[in-house]
């Protein structure tokens, strides 16, 4: 659905983006994960059309991006961070207004407004909305035209924990039916919780891209962590391939003094900082 070859982009003399090259296939929820200002946000605006001076290749469900016509936007649908909706209007109004902008066959509104817990609140003035309620909002006008891509722009931002859990559920639902999704995100359990593959963005180049579980298992070794006591509590670890040469653990097994035991594996996150020598922040 998307294929990009040694794309590159830049604001200014200096290189921006700079040789970015990958796929991405039918079905599959591909993230883009990296700090503020690595190039995130500028790859999105590529793949959707609204940066078209660029060079290499981005082509988007058989479209180079920047010689799309107005059917573009026909198959794809756009969450960005910041919501872009009329405060005056209804949800209701909203919604009507921008499927109005669209040839196809539109979703059911009601039925979106109860997946998102909006169900009633669809009357509401925007204006009367709380972050999280417009951040809902704003994802479901994306949904709208039933598109074959979805871009999805931090989509559980400032969401309580019970309503991330929905959006997500709703992300997958979205997969199984053979959506194409493009998620940015800084929240890395996100992205390893709803990822096929990960593309970690630095400074305008890819500096790795697997699934999460190759990442963590390719660059962290797991952990097995115990304690046990002798005048105070002793803590030690080893790594988990090698606990057969950890003899102070096999007799403590042996004994039956062991306290706790578990596994301790890498994070996505710190696989990031590992490979990129970067925080997300």
């Amino acid at each position: 659905m998307i294929k990009v070859e040694n794309l590159e982009f830049s604001y200014t003399k200096k290189p921006f983006i700079k040789d970015i090259n990958f796929e991405v296939k039918k079905g599959e929820i591909f993230g883009f994960l990296g700090p503020s200002g690595a190039g995130k946000s500028t790859l999105q605006k590529i793949l959707t059309g609204l940066i078209t001076n660029y060079s290499g290749s981005a082509i988007v469900n058989h479209t180079e991006s920047k010689n799309h016509d107005d059917r573009f936007y026909e198959n794809i649908g756009l969450d960005f961070e910041f919501p872009s909706l009329y405060e005056k209007l209804t949800a209701r109004q909203n919604l009507k207004f921008f499927g109005s902008l669209y040839n196809k066959k539109l979703r059911d509104t009601e039925e979106l407004f109860h997946k998102v817990g909006l169900g009633y609140d669809m009357d509401k003035k925007v204006f009367e909305y709380s972050k999280g309620m417009k951040s809902r909002l704003n994802f479901i006008k994306a949904l709208l035209h039933d598109p074959d891509i979805l871009f999805l722009d931090e989509p559980t931002s400032g969401l309580d924990p019970s309503n991330s859990r929905d959006m997500k559920n709703i992300i997958l639902e979205e997969k199984h039916k053979g959506k194409t999704i493009i998620l940015t995100t800084h929240n890395m359990n996100d992205a390893a919780e709803l990822c096929d593959r990960v593309a970690f963005i630095v400074d305008g180049r890819v500096k790795a891209l697997d699934t999460p579980h190759n990442l963590i298992m390719s660059k962290g070794a797991t952990k097995l962590k115990y304690s046990y006591y002798d005048k105070k509590e002793i803590i030690r670890q080893c790594p988990l391939n090698k606990t057969v040469e950890d003899s102070k653990l096999l007799d403590l097994i042996q004994q039956n003094k062991l306290l706790s035991i578990h596994s301790s594996e890498p994070t996505l996150n710190d696989i990031f900082i590992e490979v990129t020598g970067r925080g997300l922040q």
